[in-house]
C-alpha cells in the first residue's frame, strides 16, 4: 500500500470540505488500495460523521453509515433487504461495511483487480480481456465491447427492486436520484460507474414503502454457500390475493453490469394465476437481450430458474 494523508472530519460539511477520497467500513476501499488498483493521496474517514439511523415509520430510512449486520437485525426492514445483507460476504465484513459503501463496491472482476492486466474501467481504451479470457463469473446483460464485469452488490439489487433512492449532499447542496439511474452500464465509458459527481457524498437511503413487501425474498445461487459472490441472485417481492399475482417487483444480479431490473417478468406476473407454470412463463422473458460469453452461457437459463424459485419460496404456503 501506497503512502496516504489521512483526516476524519466531524461534521458533513467539514467531509465535503476535505479533498480525497471517502472512507467507511474500509471492506473494499482497503483491499484495492493494497491492490494499487485505487492509489489515493488523501484519505477521508468519514466514521464519526452523523449518518446513522434506521427508521421504517413510513416506508425505510437507512443512514448511509449504518452496517450491514444492524440493517439486517433490524425490526421491520423488508425481509428481501435483510435477506440480502445476510447473504454478503460474511459476519465479520457485515459487522464492518457500510450500506453506502456497499452500494459504492467495485467489481470484483479478477482482470480489474490485477493491475498487471489491461482493464478498460482502470485505463480506458487498454482493452477487456474478459471478454475472450476467463468469463465464467461475467455478466450476460447490460455489457458492451469495452467491459462485460458485473456489478457486486446483492443488497443494491434488493434495493433497486423496491424503487429506492439515494440521498447525495454536496458543497453546492443535496439531491436525490433513484437508485436504478444511479448506476451505469459500460457502454463505450466503462470507467464511470455511477453519477456520484466529484466532492458528493452518499447521506441516506430511502425506500418507499410498500406494505406487501413483506413478502419478498432473495435468493443467491454462487459456488459455495458463503463468503462467495453471486453467479446469480433475484430479488422478488409479490402481492397474491385469491391465488393471483396483483403486483411484482423483480431485479436479478450475478448476470448483469449493474442490477438489473426486470418490468418484462413483473408486467408478465400481474394479473397472472401464481402458479409455477406461470412463474416460468414470465421468468422466461428475462434473458431477454442476454450476449453470453464462452464460459457463463449458463447463466442465461440459470437466471430464469433463479427467478422461479425465488417467486415458488414466497408462494408453496399459500397455493
Amino acid at each position: 500500500m501506497r503512502p496516504f494523508e489521512l483526516t476524519a472530519p466531524t461534521t458533513v460539511d467539514a467531509a465535503l470540505a476535505a479533498p480525497g477520497t471517502f472512507l467507511a467500513g474500509g471492506t473494499t476501499l482497503v483491499d484495492l488500495m493494497k491492490l494499487d488498483v485505487l492509489t489515493p493521496q488523501h484519505v477521508v474517514d468519514i466514521n464519526d460523521l452523523p449518518l446513522r439511523g434506521i427508521d421504517t415509520g413510513d416506508g425505510l430510512r437507512i443512514g448511509a453509515l449504518e452496517r450491514m449486520s444492524d440493517i439486517a437485525a433490524h425490526p421491520g426492514v423488508y425481509p428481501v433487504i435483510a435477506r440480502a445483507l445476510l447473504l454478503s460476504a460474511s459476519q465479520q465484513l457485515r459487522n464492518m461495511a457500510s450500506i453506502g459503501g456497499n452500494l459504492m463496491q467495485r467489481t470484483r472482476c479478477s482482470y480489474f483487480r490485477d493491475v498487471a492486466t489491461p482493464c478498460n474501467r482502470r485505463h480506458p481504451g487498454s482493452g477487456c480481456p474478459a471478454i475472450s479470457g476467463t468469463n465464467r463469473m461475467h455478466a450476460v446483460l447490460g455489457t458492451s465491447e469495452q467491459c462485460v464485469a458485473t456489478h457486486a452488490s446483492d443488497v443494491a439489487v434488493a434495493l433497486v427492486a423496491l424503487d429506492a433512492e439515494l440521498r447525495l449532499a454536496s458543497a453546492e447542496g443535496t439531491r436525490t436520484v433513484a437508485l436504478a439511474d444511479f448506476y451505469r452500464t459500460p457502454g463505450e465509458t466503462p470507467e464511470v460507474e455511477h453519477d456520484l459527481r466529484p466532492g458528493e457524498l452518499i447521506t441516506e437511503v430511502v425506500v418507499p414503502r410498500l406494505d406487501w413487501a413483506s413478502r419478498s425474498t432473495y435468493v443467491k445461487v454462487r459456488d459455495r454457500q458463503s463468503y462467495e459472490f453471486a453467479l446469480c441472485s433475484a430479488a422478488v417481492a409479490l402481492d397474491v390475493q385469491d391465488g393471483h399475482v396483483v403486483d411484482a417487483r423483480v431485479a436479478a444480479g450475478g448476470v448483469a453490469t449493474v442490477p438489473w431490473r426486470l418490468p418484462a417478468v413483473e408486467a408478465a406476473l400481474r394479473g397472472a394465476p401464481a402458479t409455477p407454470a406461470a412463474f416460468e412463463q414470465a421468468a422466461s422473458l428475462a434473458p431477454e437481450g442476454a450476449k453470453p460469453l464462452s464460459g457463463n452461457g449458463f447463466k442465461v437459463s440459470l437466471l430464469k430458474r433463479t427467478i422461479v424459485r425465488a417467486l415458488l419460496e414466497l408462494t408453496e404456503g399459500s397455493r
